[in-house]
């Protein structure tokens, strides 16, 4: 019912690092496997951590009659569901053959599920109904054009709004859909607004237009006219927005960040006007929502600082909570509730046990396993994660998340008894943050013998509007600034040695691998960048069409393409200029279709490098988009990374395996760099 953040950010998934290896590597070949510590617990496999998950994304129909969740069906994720009653007699809905089913949702009619599909990772994403008793599976949006849900309700249950950009690739057009024959209506043309909200009743109510300075203006519908109602300038533009609004229509939610720094949980009587602040905390935005299914009201409000912290407001839900709290350690959350509100499912993550998922009756209130998320991960040691605070050179405080080999931090103190290799890796976005909890990345190569260090650089979200836009205009600069404060902090405490630190990411982590290695060339041993920017001026002049009215916040965060002094400044924080000066090992992956960062950011770099005889690594898939999406693409790369973090840092290392079958892994330049990669490349099947 809500909205959560609705950044277009750039985000991705796992990778690895790669080009000609250091003199004192250990391994000699991809097969080869450095011995760890005498003590290290036995290698967790990739497959355990990076393969499709057994079962995930549990959730309960509105009117409590079914259960649904994703799972593979011949090695694909797919939508499976089964009667609550019966939650072992599952069966599958769906028979997707490519990049599988990750996302869904509960129509209010009882009958479909829908779900969104793209095509090899373009992003034109396309809303499906599948029949819950026949299987029949209807595609409801057009081909060529980019669609998403924007409300369901039960007041018109055979009713969903969708948005969707078939008219104008810039702009998304409300459209009205009948479920049951697959009938559109479009509601109205839009030609200015990024953002749309609709009430129970399905009528338009508020939209946001996107303001030249970054800024955004929220609109009121009037009759047939729109009326502005507020101004949000751009330093609250990305921590103060409409939410949603109750299913009477009488109270609007908003986070709102204007007249102080964090983000705070508002309501707003439409009526009257009254604003009230229901919950703030002075150290994170409000950030997570348990919402009535009933009413629409707010019941709790979370808050992640260094992990989420629940406030309950409505006390109807306080022994609720209370009692889930008590199912044991981990961070719990509310993945669905039915409309009566008498059965939920409930996910409980921690950072060594991964995702368990419980059913849970609150008449009895009584709790029930259901699935763990990845059961083969129980037979082996995790590692605990810590949350800590980093101070910057000029007094930021970084809340940063550091794994460390179980064998390493048997004190569980997050102090090893010696330095170990340190991998630096870095979230996307940037508008976008790190968090406590189960990460495969990071339990991945702590069980290599790594250390893992993840950091809120500043322009993360969630710390508050002062934190977010201390990064404007700093791509490449302060931002950077932060994670090399990060990596002095780890030397310092002596959890790594200065020679030993590898940095990668993806998306915004990949331009600041690239960023690393170019711009601070002795910092670290080797670098991983997954579909990363280049070149911050063919970035912005190739983002996708429905980013258009969000190009004066880019513009306001990054630099202006369109002005010299702001062209100019974005030729400089990009890495691409300064190729010349890399001298570590890389790896750089890439998606083909990537809508985002698309194939020529990767293509050039490599390019600039082979030019100045630079050895670089480069993994292309040609039906990947803004990260590897499907498991055979994602355990081939992610053996390439591991094998070369093996050389670079002397870990330990995995044989490939089969790792490559399946993989539609193409390396365009560099595989002889890596000693053994042309050889997995003509064994894969």
């Amino acid at each position: 019912m809500y909205r959560s953040l609705g950044l277009l950010v750039l985000m991705a998934a796992v990778g690895g690092c790669a080009t000609k290896p250091p003199a004192t590597s250990t391994a000699s070949s991809m097969e080869a496997a450095p011995t760890g510590a005498a003590l290290a617990p036995p290698l967790i496999p990739r497959e355990v951590l990076f393969d499709n998950p057994s079962r995930s994304s549990g959730q309960v129909s509105p009117d409590g009659r079914w259960l649904a969740y994703v799972a593979p069906r011949d090695g694909v994720l797919n939508l499976y569901i089964a009667p609550s009653d019966a939650p072992d007699q599952a069966r599958p809905v769906t028979h997707d053959r490519g990049r599988g089913v990750r996302t869904f949702g509960f129509a209010y009619d009882g009958k479909h599920l829908l779900y969104p599909q793209d095509d090899g990772g373009d992003e034109n994403f396309r809303i499906h109904a599948v029949n819950l008793l026949t299987g029949e599976d209807r595609v409801l949006t057009p081909a060529g054009s980019r669609a998403m849900i924007a409300k369901l309700t039960p007041k018109h249950p055979d009713a969903a709004l969708v948005m969707v950009n078939d008219r104008d690739p810039q702009y998304f057009d409300p459209v009205r859909i009948d479920l049951a024959s697959g009938r559109s209506e479009r509601v109205f043309e839009n030609s200015r607004f990024g953002d749309i909200m609709f009430d129970d009743d399905l009528a338009v109510r508020f939209a946001v237009q996107p303001t030249p300075d970054g800024g955004n203006t929220v609109h009121r519908r009037d009759g047939d006219d729109w009326q502005p109602w507020i101004t949000i300038g751009a330093d609250d533009a990305l921590t103060t927005m409409p939410l949603g609004l109750t299913r009477d229509g009488s109270t609007l939610y908003m986070f709102d960040s204007r007249d102080r720094d964090t983000a705070a949980l508002v309501s707003v009587d439409l009526a009257t006007g009254d604003r009230r602040v229901l919950h703030e905390d002075a150290r994170a935005d409000v950030d997570d929502l348990l919402v009535d299914p009933r009413t629409g009201v707010i019941q709790a409000a979370g808050v992640n600082y260094l992990k989420t912290e629940w406030t309950v407001l409505d006390p109807a839900i306080a022994d609720d909570l209370a009692y889930l709290s008590g199912l044991g350690e981990g961070e719990v959350m509310i993945a669905s509730r039915t409309l009566a509100d008498d059965r939920w499912v409930v996910a409980q993550m921690t950072a060594e046990h991964g995702t368990r998922y419980w059913r849970y009756d609150r008449a009895r209130r009584h709790a029930e396993p259901w699935f763990h998320t990845r059961p083969a991960l129980e037979q082996y040691t995790l590692a605990p994660m810590h949350a800590v605070e980093i101070p910057s050179r000029d007094g930021l405080r970084l809340v940063s998340y550091l794994t460390l080999p179980a064998e390493s931090d048997a004190d569980r103190d997050g102090i090893p008894a010696e330095p170990v290799p340190l991998v630096l890796w870095v979230h996307g976005g940037p508008w976008a943050r790190d968090g406590f909890g189960f990460n495969s990345i990071h339990q991945w190569l702590a069980n290599r013998g790594y250390a893992v260090l993840s950091v809120n650089f500043r322009s993360s979200t969630g710390f508050g509007k002062a934190f977010l836009n201390a990064g404007n205009l700093q791509w490449g600069r302060t931002m950077h600034d932060d994670l090399l404060d990060a990596v002095q902090w780890a030397i310092d405490r002596g959890i790594t040695h200065a020679d030993k630190v590898a940095i990668g990411g993806g998306s915004y982590g990949g331009y600041a691998t690239l960023a690393g290695l170019a711009f601070t060339p002795d910092v670290f041993a080797c670098g991983v960048d997954i579909v990363g920017p280049s070149n911050l001026v063919t970035l912005l002049e190739s983002i996708p069409p429905y980013w258009g009215p969000m190009r004066a916040m880019f513009a306001t965060r990054m630099g202006d393409p369109d002005t010299g002094e702001g062209r100019a400044l974005l030729a400089e924080r990009s890495p691409l200029h300064q190729a010349h000066r890399i001298r570590k090992p890389l790896l750089i992956g890439q998606g083909a279709n990537d809508p985002r960062v698309k194939q020529a950011e990767s293509d050039q770099i490599v390019q600039a490098m082979q030019s100045h005889g630079i050895p670089v690594t480069y993994v292309l898939y040609p039906d990947e988009g803004h990260g590897f999406q499907r498991p055979p693409n994602r355990l081939s790369f992610n053996a390439v990374t591991e094998a070369f973090l093996g050389r670079c840092l002397g870990g330990r290392v995995e044989p490939v395996g089969d790792a490559f079958d399946g993989a539609t892994i193409t390396v365009p330049h560099g595989a002889g760099f890596l000693p053994g990669l042309p050889e997995a490349l003509a064994a894969k099947k």
